[in-house]
């Protein structure tokens, strides 16, 4: 994966325009990244959303969490799913964006007013609801896209927009692929 620069706050606020024009509700899966290991990136054709393992083969159940109490995995971020045009602006090149960290980068507007927590997406062969657990930028994303690109997608103003992206779970397991369609679920 190549260096990039880290860029500052007004030129990551400038490209909030073009996120802001991902669908609200025909949106794409456009990556599919697998984490086998700490550091570890795995591009995926296809993957597995399984209701115990999230995404199969991906090291989020036996990581573990800081935010449980007794360090095991928190049921309600079993994946985290990002805009993939927030993932591109922070990143600078399409090859760094895997580093966010997240599992699945689609092209969705996923601000809360659009996918409030409890929303369900049928996403490929399978159902995830979007959980009530924020996903915030952590050092690793900040060392990866700089101090600047943290505060751009964790500042309390920003919140709302979930330009961090947003935790999820497995409701109905199946297979998702890259160019799939990802679509809100009727209430």
């Amino acid at each position: 994966m190549s260096v990039a620069e880290h860029f500052d706050y007004a030129t990551l606020e400038a490209g909030l325009s073009e996120v802001f024009a991902s669908p609200a509700d025909d949106g794409r899966v456009e990556l599919i990244v697998r984490r086998p290991a700490v550091g570890e990136r795995e591009l995926l054709d296809e993957g597995a959303l399984d209701l115990i393992e999230g995404l199969v083969g991906d090291n989020w159940l036996e990581r573990g969490s800081n935010s449980t109490p007794d360090g095991a995995a928190n049921p309600k971020a079993q994946l985290t799913v990002m805009n993939v045009r927030v993932a591109a602006l922070v990143a600078g090149s399409a090859d760094r964006v895997p580093l966010a960290g997240d599992q699945l980068f689609v092209d969705l507007d996923l601000r809360a007013a659009n996918l409030p927590p409890g929303t369900r997406l049928a996403i490929g062969d399978a159902v995830i609801e979007v959980s009530e657990v924020p996903h915030l930028g952590c050092v690793k994303f900040m060392a990866r896209f700089g101090k600047d690109a943290h505060r751009f997608v964790s500042s309390r103003e920003n919140r709302a927009l979930n330009l961090r992206g947003v935790n999820a779970f497995v409701i109905e397991p199946g297979r998702v692929r890259a160019g799939d369609s990802v679509h809100k679920l009727a209430a």
